[in-house]
């Protein structure tokens, strides 16, 4: 749609204002207006490169960096090079290219993306081969050179984008405008994306301030209320609308502390609800929740915040103020949606959570104990200090019960500390009078100045607490990480596993893998435990779910053991089970964020253990296959000199007294030689070193030679040719060609019936032209489609059971795919029989519209 025009024009304006511009690489595809837009340029001449007879031309990638231009103009981002260059790819070049100082100005389609690969293809029912690295994008500047899809589809029409031919097949398939319009869309949104990860990236290096809304993000604010999930639910349906990334925070503060188990629960359930639904989910300590929300959302650079209206009352809100209010108020250019809760329906905080934040009553009596201290020190203090500073005695009592036992022991603090002071040193002595008006004054001085301490110290003790658990937490996540890191095999990681989370939180563990026969027991904390039918049922339905299931889930309650699964982007790779001795709840609910934080270190290790067995595996068989490789490339080249040395003798003894066992000898050393010949292919096919020389190729030609090279195994056989006369050329190797015949034809010659016909079937399909050897036996069994054509195959229960060495096939399928074409097999069910075919491609025949067709 015109960005190689764009390309070359942006070019010429930056040659004319004085900057030295060179083309690398420019495909105009015979376009008149964008070859006239090459004059003026500076071009650096191609490379040529030989592969398989045909000579490529390619960008000069040593050309160009040794001229050192300012800026270099490279075509078609995604294409991929010949055989023979520097890089496999042309964004490799480019990157090279970035690396020596030299810009680079170059083209690319949506669908060329890798992460949008499997979108397109989605509903252009067409996948792309050629994909360059997202990352190419998240470091470039982007410029879109956008088309509406009817101009498009004109232009098309017009032989401006593809000549007539291609064109109108392109119209039909690939750039319908359904499929232009959905392109249109991912290349806009694509490329906003991009653009607003560079803004980001650049506002965070920079400490600047602001939403800079070019991206929206999306924040929830959640918290232990029954309408936190709403909440969450309306924030995925808002990021949704949007088509933007969200995240749902809990601002924890002091109040957290004396949250309910009950209440802990139903936070950690919300944030579990919000991270499957596709959000981030994080935990912010903050002295509240206004400061703590507004610091997120700035480090965020959020553009929506989501937050519920709970149902206060006035004496409340007196105390507190409206958080929705000061948010509004203070949070900026940021949106605030406000979404009201039924908070006031639900059920009143449980009364161990009202005991629970009025604290014990030994924090009183210890409160208490201090006072009566200070008040003795006082007494004996009262001859040598005045009386007004025996009031200072008693903010230590105040500030010792605020910063040990919390705000309301530091309250009482005060108002017993007032009362001591009014009683044993304010005359009169001994009773709560106060004759004196400046003592009135004192003791509200002091009663003022013991709630101020008790706040402040409280604040302090609880962000202390605060600051205490984080440290905690992370202190656990590092030693956990250590272990696992240090675990040289799989069984030393999931014990290790199993031994850590055992021990940070008190409980049983057990893990669990996949296996054939269901999950299987690999590791176990104490290591006696034993699993029942049902703990296997909860295991398997976390497996199969990945989600927890099991006691204190909502799935298999009845279960003693509580299992969680352990989930990374390939998967879940197992399940990791929690009890208790006491038959208690496997996990309280303050232990939810460290088990999942340990769970996905854990996941992360069993993952990297996988691929690195699975790396060593893929090692091993690499070893193997070079080693197979280099032995049949030896015993194939040593069979050779006395097979040769066999056929020459029994030739001449024919000449001085032919025999019939003479025939034998000759007939069974040729039939080893080419078994011989037959391992020497399969070697080169293996090693990836087979010459090809690609040349226009008559199939008629082709089969009536293969057929001359193998009378010998057609000899019971009548051989029928079905091949159209006007069947096209196509662009093959002929060697390679007649080696693929010459083995399906020997292997239909020898497995079919006898005294059946072999048929050689040729035909032209839409985008194919598809070439069958056809014999009369017992066929391939289902399933065995693909296998037949595996190194060493032969299949039991059908006609490749006669004697061979299983190689035939496999040197089929290993030369054809070499050329880029497709070979499969089947059975025919009248008459009964296999079925080998080789399918050339369309870019393969040679049609009466030259060039390249549509990819």
């Amino acid at each position: 749609m015109g960005k190689t025009y764009e390309m070359l024009s942006d070019g010429m304006r930056r040659l004319k204002s004085g900057v030295d511009v060179v083309v690398g690489v420019v495909e105009t595809h015979g376009r008149r207006e964008t070859e006239a837009l090459i004059a003026g340029h500076e071009v650096i001449p191609r490379r040529q490169i030989d592969h398989a007879g045909i000579s490529l031309g390619e960008m000069d990638l040593d050309a160009i960096l040794e001229r050192q231009p300012q800026l270099a103009l490279v075509d078609e981002l995604a294409h991929s090079n010949a055989p023979g260059s520097r890089h496999p790819k042309r964004y490799q070049d480019v990157e090279e290219l970035l690396d020596a100082g030299i810009d680079v100005y170059s083209t690319i389609n949506i669908q060329h993306i890798e992460s949008l690969n499997d979108v397109v293809a989605s509903f252009t029912h067409v996948r792309v081969r050629e994909t360059v690295p997202d990352s190419i994008l998240e470091t470039a500047e982007i410029e879109v050179v956008d088309i509406l899809p009817d101009e498009l589809i004109e232009r098309l029409k017009e032989g401006k984008v593809y000549i007539p031919a291609e064109a109108t097949r392109a119209l039909s398939h690939f750039f319908s405008k359904s499929n232009l319009t959905a392109l249109r869309e991912l290349a806009l949104r694509r490329a906003a994306q991009a653009i607003d990860t560079q803004m980001l990236d650049y506002v965070r290096a920079h400490a600047l301030a602001g939403s800079f809304a070019v991206g929206e993000r999306v924040v929830v604010a959640v918290s232990e209320q029954p309408s936190a999930p709403g909440l969450v639910r309306a924030a995925k349906r808002l990021a949704d609308a949007l088509k933007a990334p969200w995240t749902a925070v809990h601002i924890e503060t002091r109040r957290a502390q004396a949250f309910s188990d009950e209440e802990r629960k139903a936070l950690a359930d919300t944030l579990a609800l919000a991270s499957r639904l596709g959000a981030a989910t994080a935990s912010i300590p903050a002295e509240n929740v206004v400061e703590g929300l507004r610091s997120f959302a700035a480090d965020a650079h959020a553009t929506q915040i989501v937050i519920g209206k709970s149902s206060r009352s006035w004496w409340f809100e007196l105390r507190h103020g409206s958080v929705v209010d000061r948010l509004v108020r203070d949070i900026g250019s940021v949106a605030v949606h406000v979404l009201p809760s039924d908070d006031d329906l639900a059920p009143p905080r449980s009364g161990h959570s009202t005991r629970a934040a009025w604290g014990k009553p030994a924090d009183y009596l210890w409160s208490a104990l201090t006072i009566a201290a200070m008040t003795a020190a006082g007494r004996l203090l009262l001859e040598v200090i005045d009386l007004g500073n025996i009031a200072l005695l008693y903010l230590v009592p105040v500030m010792f019960a605020a910063a040990t036992y919390g705000l309301r022991a530091g309250l009482f603090a005060g108002l017993v500390s007032s009362l001591a002071y009014n009683f044993f040193f304010l005359p009169p002595t001994g009773t709560l009078t106060v004759n004196n008006p400046e003592n009135v004054i004192s003791i509200l001085v002091l009663l003022g100045v013991a709630i101020v301490t008790s706040q402040f110290a409280a604040r302090v003790r609880g962000q202390a607490d605060l600051a205490q658990s984080s440290a905690r937490q992370n202190a656990a996540l590092a030693g956990f990480s250590r272990q696992l890191t240090s675990a040289a095999s799989q069984d030393d990681l999931i014990q290790a596993i199993c031994a850590e989370i055992a021990r940070l939180l008190d409980v049983r563990t057990v893990m669990l893998l996949p296996s054939d026969s269901g999950p299987a027991l690999r590791a176990a904390y104490p290591p006696d435990d034993r699993l029942q039918e049902l703990e296997r049922a909860a295991a398997q339905w976390a497996m199969n779910n990945a989600q927890p299931a099991g006691r204190g889930s909502s799935t298999l309650t009845a279960s003693d053991w509580l299992f969680h699964p352990l989930r990374t982007q390939r998967g879940v790779l197992g399940v990791l089970g929690l009890a208790r001795d006491d038959a208690r709840e496997p996990l309280r609910s303050d232990q939810t964020p460290l088990l999942m934080s340990l769970l996905d270190q854990a996941a992360i290790a069993l993952d990297r253990m996988a691929l690195e067995e699975e790396m060593q595996g893929a090692r091993q068989i690499h070893e193997r296959d070079r080693l197979r490789s280099a032995l049949l490339s030896s015993v194939s080249h040593d069979l050779r000199t006395p097979l040769t040395t066999i056929m020459s003798a029994a030739q001449e003894l024919r000449k001085q007294q032919p025999s019939a066992l003479l025939d034998t000898i000759e007939g069974e050393a040729q039939r080893l030689n080419r078994f011989v010949a037959n391992l020497l292919d399969m070697a080169r096919v293996e090693a990836g070193a087979l010459p090809m020389r690609i040349e226009p190729t008559d199939l008629f030609d082709a089969v009536a030679s293969a057929i001359g090279d193998t009378r010998q195994s057609l000899v019971n056989h009548e051989v029928r040719i079905d091949i159209p006369s006007d069947i096209p050329l196509v662009r093959v190797d002929p060697v390679l060609l007649h080696h693929c015949l010459i083995n399906l034809l020997d292997n239909a010659g020898r497995y079919g019936e006898p005294d059946t016909p072999v048929t050689i079937s040729g035909k032209q399909v839409a985008d194919a032209i598809l070439l069958s050897v056809i014999d009369e036996g017992p066929g391939i069994p289902v399933g065995a489609e693909t296998r037949v054509f595996d190194t060493f195959t032969r299949l039991e229960g059908s006609d490749r059971v006669k004697h061979g060495t299983g190689l035939g096939l496999a040197i089929v399928k290993g030369f054809a795919e070499a050329m880029g074409l497709g070979v499969d097999a089947s059975t025919n069910s009248e008459p009964r029989g296999a079925c080998f075919t080789l399918r050339i491609p369309e870019h393969l025949i040679i049609s009466d519209f030259p060039g390249e067709p549509l990819s």
